[in-house]
């Protein structure tokens, strides 16, 4: 399920700081051309999530309850697997392998300030304001809100990833939002015994950049829709 808020995108506008979140660990600054003064600010997330449902999901409450019993286990197993191979720095590095600043339309010398502490997946929602102390008149926010494994029986193995993109421009009022899943298959996680763990590994992370991409593109239309609104 998709789910968007969006408002007028603001301009672009020139900076004279930048001020780490003191709620979180020290941020770390990349830029891919001279800085422009404009910022975005990025959050890996707080939790991973697996459901693996079966036949018994079909037959109402009991069934679901049953299923959920019998697959428990391969569940907290895989949880455990995303959070080894999509940990908080796994997360950043693969999204800042990926071109953000044209992926999400910045302007070229757009910073990227990454912030290796995810936010409280219950504040995701609820915090309005910029989740970072800068005062940057050109600042964004890119959240990585949730990553879900899902394993159907007709529709087979997947990762979905919630991300979400806040611009304020120069003040504390949000002037765009756009939050929604990417979801992509996969073939070989979660690995079985003596198969290739490190592959399975791998497929995480790919796939974790494909959902990105998926989602960017659809942001992006949002973005270009709103400014000619």
């Amino acid at each position: 399920m998709t789910i968007f808020v969006a408002c007028t995108l603001s301009a672009w506008g020139a900076s004279t700081a930048i001020a780490q979140d003191a709620s979180v660990a020290p941020a770390v600054e990349m830029a891919a051309t001279a800085p422009n003064g404009c910022e975005l600010h990025v959050w890996p997330a707080e939790r991973m999530a697996s459901q693996t449902t079966g036949w018994l999901g079909g037959f109402g409450a009991i069934g679901a309850v049953a299923d959920m019993a019998a697959n428990g286990g391969k569940d907290a197993r895989n949880r455990a697997a995303m959070a080894s191979a999509l940990d908080s720095p796994s997360q950043l590095d693969a999204l800042q392998s990926l071109d953000l600043i044209q992926l999400l339309d910045l302007k070229p010398g757009t910073t990227i300030i990454r912030h290796e502490e995810p936010l409280e997946r219950k504040t995701m929602n609820k915090v309005k304001t910029r989740r970072s102390e800068s005062p940057s008149s050109c600042y964004a926010e890119l959240i990585v809100a949730d990553v879900f494994y899902h394993k159907a029986p007709i529709y087979g193995r997947s990762l979905r990833t919630l991300f979400m993109v806040r611009d304020f421009g120069a003040d504390q009022t949000i002037d765009f939002e756009y939050k929604a899943w990417g979801g992509n298959g996969l073939k070989i996680f979660p690995t079985k015994e003596g198969e290739d763990a490190d592959a399975g590994i791998d497929e995480l992370n790919t796939v974790f950049k494909k959902n990105f991409e998926e989602y960017a593109s659809n942001a992006r239309t949002s973005m270009k829709t709103k400014r000619k609104a």
